[in-house]
């Protein structure tokens, strides 16, 4: 065996590797679209919802020794005092709400 054709697939094998990790390490994430109808479900049950949206692409995020990638969107709804708005972090990973908070007007 020669010495260059060995050392040439190492490297194919180690580059397929890294890429192939990358990938898998993508598909682990939980849909953006599952994670949004999860959170709208769940402000459902405190009345009608006027708008909702998520960003699609994972972003990391740290919070105190907590460091993941997340899912930021935000909900939207009418009530008697006016537009309530609200936007939320979601773990990419298990789709968990970490944070929702109310944006002021």
């Amino acid at each position: 065996m020669n010495w260059k054709s060995f050392i040439l697939g190492i490297g194919i094998g180690a580059a397929g590797g890294i890429l192939l990790s990358g990938k898998l390490k993508d598909a682990s994430f939980v849909s953006a679209e599952r994670v949004l109808k999860d959170v709208k479900l769940s402000f459902k049950k405190e009345g009608k919802i006027d708008g909702s949206w998520i960003a699609m692409k994972p972003e990391d995020y740290q919070k105190h020794s907590l460091s993941t990638k997340v899912y930021k969107g935000g909900v939207s709804r009418r009530s008697e005092g006016g537009l309530e708005q609200y936007e939320f972090v979601a773990d990419a990973y298990t789709g968990t709400v970490i944070d929702v908070y109310p944006l002021s007007n």
